[in-house]
């Protein structure tokens, strides 16, 4: 008789122990507190000024056009809904860009935003194992702070990852000058991850003119600019506005090759849909076509093929000129009760005796700000105050509503009195 080892080894037992995602933990921390109130400024979802999910006027009546037509359940294509793929770049780009560059495109559905930066990530590997495959991959430059997806998803890939200083915490503003130092010293070829607008964590963003120097760097340097940009329309309310970046970059004045990132998580409302666009910019209609068959295969061994009902929306909605004009209102509406809530912040921390200068919550822009709090009043905010941040201060504007933006305001004020005491 055999006898059975009641204690067998496993094969996964060099599995070590990873701390969660910090922002997701915080958010189950938040969910599992009894206490009243609470307030959730850590992960970045838009709600509406009741503290509730959002579902856009513009996606709802996509929802229904879908529903009336026999919505199905099929296979995509492997690079995806192809109507979204054509949109979606046209969105980022302009139409006038678009049309100039549209055989030179190359074009892949994704998985929103994560999925986007992966892509491109596994893009870049590819090509580098196809020309120099004894050659260490180019560096990654990654603006600090910045999401924390971004080192997750490059290390993952083999990518060296370079620190692209970008946040001044003493000025509360872009760092231009070591920003636009550390981009004259990178190497020919190396990747820099760009936020197109709306930067995260930070809320500060380079103006034009310096956007100008940006990509002048970046073109005398032969860097590959990467553009992360899940917030088009959403930060402004403008996606003209938010978009400028990228049509600057590719357009005539620079001409340069660009990959962009796009999410339409944040400003359709679609987070659980994943639902995402990376193409790139190329000189040739040869090389385009050639980088899409690339993308093809790459899309076929990672996923097969992309989730369908995100898509149809998205395309619905940037396809048809009455639903565009409402989701330009939605992100208008959006965009306006986020400033509104800077604003009150800042009211209320002046109101109730917070130390310091809070200017800089108003110029920053976007879902996201730093409150420039130490990590130990972040601690007793959310211990004592059941206010829930990030441990760096960064805080998502859009949990804040005018049933609690005085609570904040106050606890913070007493928070920082009680230090300076």
């Amino acid at each position: 008789m055999t006898s059975t080892n009641p204690n067998p080894s496993s094969r996964f037992e060099s599995a070590p122990y990873i701390p969660p995602d910090r922002i997701f933990e915080l958010t189950a921390q938040y969910l599992s507190d009894p206490a009243s109130p609470k307030v959730n400024l850590g992960q970045g979802t838009y709600c509406d000024s009741n503290g509730q999910p959002w579902i856009l006027p513009a996606v709802a009546a996509a929802r229904d056009r879908l529903a009336a037509t026999g919505l199905n359940h099929e296979y995509l294509p492997i690079l995806g809904h192809p109507v979204f793929r054509t949109l979606a770049p046209r969105l980022a780009l302009g139409s006038a860009l678009h049309a100039t560059l549209s055989s030179q495109i190359a074009t892949c559905q994704a998985l929103s935003g994560t999925g986007s930066l992966h892509l491109a990530g596994v893009l870049l590997r590819y090509l580098q194992s196809q020309t120099s495959p004894t050659s260490p991959l180019p560096k990654v430059y990654i603006p600090t702070p910045t999401w924390s997806n971004h080192h997750q998803i490059f290390t993952s890939l083999g990518f060296e990852v370079a620190t692209l200083p970008y946040y001044s915490a003493t000025t509360r503003s872009l760092a231009l000058e070591p920003y636009l130092a550390t981009l004259a010293a990178a190497e020919p070829n190396s990747v820099v991850i760009l936020h197109a607008c709306a930067h995260n964590p930070s809320g500060c963003d380079p103006s034009l003119a310096e956007w100008r120097q940006i990509a002048q760097t970046v073109k005398d340097r032969h860097l590959f600019p990467l553009f992360d940009a899940a917030y088009l329309g959403f930060n402004s309310g403008d996606l003209d506005q938010d978009a400028a970046a990228i049509r600057l970059f590719a357009g005539e004045e620079f001409g340069l090759e660009i990959g962009v990132c796009m999410s339409f998580a944040k400003n359709m409302g679609l987070y659980g849909e994943r639902t995402g666009c990376f193409f790139l910019t190329t000189h040739q209609e040869t090389t385009a076509r050639n980088t899409e068959s690339v993308l093809e295969v790459l899309q076929r061994r990672e996923v097969s093929n992309p989730p369908a009902y995100g898509a149809k929306i998205a395309a619905l909605i940037l396809g048809d000129e009455g639903l565009t004009e409402i989701w330009k209102e939605d992100l208008r509406t959006m965009s306006g009760r986020i400033r509104e809530m800077r604003e009150r912040l800042v009211e209320g921390l002046v109101q109730f005796g917070a130390p310091g200068d809070w200017e800089h919550l108003v110029r920053q822009t976007g879902m996201f700000g730093f409150l420039g709090l130490d990590e130990e009043v972040v601690k007793e905010l959310r211990e004592e105050d059941h206010i829930y941040m990030a441990d760096n201060s960064r805080v998502s504007i859009a949990g804040l509503n005018p049933g609690n933006v005085e609570y904040v305001a106050k606890a913070i004020a007493e928070r920082l009195r009680k230090r300076n005491a």
